[in-house]
């Protein structure tokens, strides 16, 4: 487990971390959830929704738990009153009209992120102009003010590279990401050098898999596998043009973690992966 960062407190996070409390509670007392449902009032889709963090709890909601499990202990209601308020606060990511807001903030709280990406470089790689590229592309086709907001919560995403004991990060990429030049030679040449330079940083690791190895396990899939301290449980982030998929169960993320294991060993090493984004940012310089 890498080592525990310092929290920013994000509400996407403390969400999750209430939930998986209060999920363990329940099963600790033998409960169902329609029958904490039957005890609340509520409908059973509202138990499920606190307990997977969809779903800000509220103070009472919190209060009628803890009477219900039988929580006598000041500082454990305390405990899960404070996630409750911090659950219930603004991230500065939801001033932004993104569809990824929910992914915003977990990344921003996460201790260990490993990415796998097979088109692209990584939004917290990609410098503006790239950014640019990607969007003038995407569907729906975003307005330049709509672009520019995503240069700038990119570029606010970023600041955990910076912050005080940042997350660990492991990037994988394949070869093909390296060979697509969004926004032009000029752009990618300097993508590159930032991807060159970002993979300087200790708490950074970035790979590559080659053209060579031919068939590997993610071939069809771009994810990321979320780490974080405290309660809150592992997650999956994966992405593509149908939307974004959110997995948690344990068969599901020892799956994805057995595919980054087999990306990783069919990957360059980091020195030769250097290697190789560099010999190919020389390319697009030379021409």
């Amino acid at each position: 487990m890498p080592e525990a960062r310092r929290s920013t407190g994000s509400p996407t996070v403390r969400r999750r971390e209430l939930g998986a409390l209060l999920r363990a509670l329940r099963n600790e007392r033998g409960l169902t959830v329609d029958q904490v449902a039957a005890e609340l009032l509520c409908s059973p889709s509202k138990v499920s929704r606190m307990e997977t963090g969809h779903r800000g709890a509220t103070l009472r909601d919190v209060r009628d738990l803890c009477e219900l499990y039988g929580v006598a202990d000041d500082g454990e209601r305390e405990r899960l009153m404070a996630l409750a308020r911090e659950g219930r606060e603004q991230g500065w990511w939801q001033s932004f009209a993104l569809a990824h807001r929910a992914y915003v903030g977990l990344e921003q709280d996460a201790i260990s992120l490993s990415v796998f990406q097979s088109a692209v470089v990584p939004g917290l790689l990609q410098i503006a102009d790239y950014i640019r590229a990607i969007h003038h592309a995407g569907i729906p086709r975003l307005d330049d003010a709509a672009i520019e907001e995503r240069v700038e919560e990119r570029h606010k995403r970023q600041q955990i590279l910076n912050g005080e004991n940042p997350p660990k990060i492991e990037i994988i990429l394949d070869e093909a990401v390296l060979h697509r030049p969004l926004g032009g030679l000029g752009v990618m040449s300097r993508q590159l050098d930032h991807l060159i330079e970002t993979a300087g940083r200790p708490n950074v690791t970035v790979r590559v898999v080659p053209y060579s190895i031919g068939a590997h396990p993610a071939l069809e899939s771009n994810f990321t596998i979320l780490e974080f301290s405290g309660q809150a449980p592992t997650i999956v982030h994966a992405e593509g043009l149908a939307g974004q998929l959110y997995l948690e169960r344990q068969q599901d993320v020892d799956r994805y973690a057995l595919a980054l294991q087999m990306l990783r060993d069919l990957a360059l090493n980091p020195k030769e992966s250097v290697q190789i984004i560099t010999k190919i940012r020389d390319s697009y310089t030379s021409e």
